[in-house]
């Protein structure tokens, strides 16, 4: 049996797509770039703050990136106050996180949401101490696909790569979990799609949360 499960969070825990919306066109629109619909921003979010606000320039036309400094703090003063902003759990997660601590596997959060944010809305979301560990994006930590966050887990657990499960819903998750020699589970009610999970090599793909049960 699994010891541990290591949950991305931005559409795989909670569906907060309508929060890093809100707060990309705000920061966007005094260079007059935007708005974009949340299909697009389910593309330019996954690989932290900085890269969405690249991609979503560079979809404006800003291929040189000439706004980004002013369009990125703009985006982090926005997102600092905003982050909670409609983000609610995804159908079934609160079952599936009873489940695995009723079995005593120990749960974690690994997310290239900046760290402050992270733990904001994994305790808004599932209370204060819930999870044993929330690790978000640190200055002088690599982000996701390096696979530096989930060692460091392990290393705080006291585990090794096949004790756990890695769940998340994008190629960048799956490299993460692959690169760190975990079981990774792509999720489908996320961000994206079959197809780029299977071409990331998912171990195993879910439709949803309370099927992860029949990996532990």
């Amino acid at each position: 049996m699994k010891k541990a499960v290591i949950f991305d969070l931005d559409g795989t825990l909670s569906d907060s797509i309508a929060s890093l919306k809100y707060c990309g066109d705000r920061a966007l629109a005094p260079f007059g770039y935007g708005p974009y619909p949340e299909s697009d921003y389910k593309y330019f979010v996954g690989d932290g703050a900085a890269n969405l606000i690249r991609r979503a320039l560079i979809k404006s036309g800003d291929l040189e990136l000439v706004h980004f400094d002013e369009a990125y703090a703009l985006y982090k003063k926005y997102f600092a106050a905003d982050c909670m902003y409609q983000v609610k759990p995804y159908e079934g997660i609160p079952e599936l996180l009873a489940a695995l601590k009723s079995r005593g596997v120990r749960i974690a959060v690994l997310s290239n949401k900046p760290h402050e944010q992270s733990v904001n809305v994994v305790e808004s979301l599932f209370g204060k101490g819930y999870f044993d560990l929330i690790q978000g994006q640190k200055e002088g930590v690599p982000i996701k696909p390096d696979p530096g966050g989930v060692f460091a887990i392990l290393r705080e657990f006291g585990l090794e790569a096949g004790d756990i499960l890695y769940l998340g819903d994008t190629a960048t998750d799956m490299k993460t979990g692959k690169a760190a020699g975990a079981f990774t589970v792509g999720a489908l009610w996320g961000f994206r799609d079959r197809k780029e999970l299977e071409e990331s090599h998912a171990d195993a793909i879910i439709e949803r949360p309370g099927e992860l049960l029949d990996f532990l």
